[in-house]
């Protein structure tokens, strides 16, 4: 009979191979659907659209996708079919990518990009349960920021596989239709990771477990309104994308570039903050949300130089929001509930992100200096709203 310490180290194995294939699974995805994301503020623009219809339409396919997600946590919460709502969410999200290619006009083309974030929360509170639950063996600041790592390392790859296309005199319809073997490939690798764990509770049940409480705490609910700050604030890449193009500081080819740069920081960010959240806590995550605030006046009031070290602000504020607040999540909510929990929290994300994308894209066309101090200021205010929240955490 196993010792101990073997029964530990083997549960250990088995909990980072589960995380190392779903993060290979989410490289393929993001290879795609970042890759289509990069260029999808000036394919719109092409097809007519105007700022204001750029900021709605990404705000509103984000607030659906994550608005989604306390229906289909709780589904999975209720059912355990974690598995089957993988699926079905992977498999939306990452074939509305390519069916861009065959769109000719603006409300076709943002039907589809609805159509992808709702994939996405289809799938998306059922992996994150799946992922705290190996969380709880090998630390969930690990895990959350590996698999982030992975997340944001296709996210770098895609948007250059799109930046050749155009490179190479393509048409954005051209980059959707490449952006098809990545997600083929998401779905095979998929496949492979559901035969090697086709039960999301082993872990669980091997794990020592605490008694679940019933509710969600007043911790949880804080770590909402300060991610709801921070979402309303955070300009989508498809606004910041629009405003290159129209102001000219950054040419068409280059705009997935800098994305790229962006995603490239991200994959490097997720790692780091995930290691150093556990260890150190509460100021890693104030400085995780503090710097990358500063984001909006890089890009939008200065040239490409500048502009390019707000994109890496940017993408280091995006790979926190993953790395840092499901990690400090996963620690407070009941684990019975973590697929309904995480599906509330992204729940009101969305919403505060389209509200914020929306406003963002009116004063876009009135104010650009309005513009950023409108994201300056929310992101900011957030900040001690974790701090009371983490407060909170630790009193309980």
């Amino acid at each position: 009979m196993p010792d101990k310490n073997g029964s530990a180290t083997n549960l250990a194995k088995l909990a980072f191979r589960f995380v190392l294939i779903i993060g290979i699974v989410n490289f393929f995805a993001d290879t795609t659907y970042e890759g289509a994301r990069s260029i999808i503020g000036p394919f719109l623009g092409t097809l007519g659209a105007s700022a204001t219809i750029v900021g709605f339409v990404a705000g509103f396919g984000e607030m659906v996708g994550f608005a989604l997600r306390s229906l289909t946590g709780y589904f999975a919460d209720k059912t355990h079919k974690y598995w089957t709502l993988a699926f079905v969410g992977y498999a939306v999200n990452m074939l509305a990518v390519p069916a861009m290619a065959l769109s000719g006009n603006w409300p076709v083309a943002a039907a589809l990009i609805v159509a992808e974030r709702t994939g996405r929360a289809i799938r998306k509170p059922a992996m994150e349960s799946m992922l705290s639950e190996a969380g709880d063996v090998i630390g969930h600041g690990w895990v959350f920021g590996l698999n982030e790592a992975l997340d944001q390392t296709g996210a770098t790859l895609g948007p250059l596989i799109t930046a050749w296309v155009l490179y190479r005199r393509g048409t954005y319809q051209h980059a959707f239709a490449v952006l098809l073997a990545s997600a083929l490939l998401c779905l095979a690798v998929l496949v492979v990771a559901w035969r090697l764990h086709p039960r999301q509770l082993d872990l669980k049940h091997a794990a020592a477990r605490p008694h679940a409480q019933q509710g969600f705490s007043k911790a949880y609910w804080l770590y909402m309104a300060g991610g709801a700050l921070i979402a309303a604030g955070f300009a989508d890449f498809s606004l910041i994308a629009f405003h290159f193009q129209q102001a000219a500081t950054v040419s068409q080819g280059l705009i997935p570039v800098f994305y790229a740069v962006a995603m490239a920081t991200g994959a490097i960010s997720s790692l780091v903050l995930g290691r150093l959240l556990d260890q150190f806590g509460l100021p890693i995550m104030l400085m995780a949300f503090a710097l990358p605030a500063f984001f909006a006046p890089l890009v939008f009031l200065d040239g490409a130089m500048a502009g390019l070290f707000g994109m890496i602000l940017w993408g280091m504020g995006m790979a926190a929001q993953d790395s840092c607040l499901k990690a400090v999540l996963a620690k407070i909510i009941p684990s019975g509930k973590r697929s309904t929990a995480f599906g509330i929290f992204d729940t009101g994300f969305g919403v505060a992100w389209f509200a914020g994308s929306a406003v963002m894209g009116l004063l876009y066309d009135k104010s650009i200096m309005a513009l950023v101090v409108f994201s300056v200021v929310l992101q900011m205010m957030a900040l001690p709203v974790l701090a009371l929240a983490h407060k909170q955490k630790d009193s309980h």
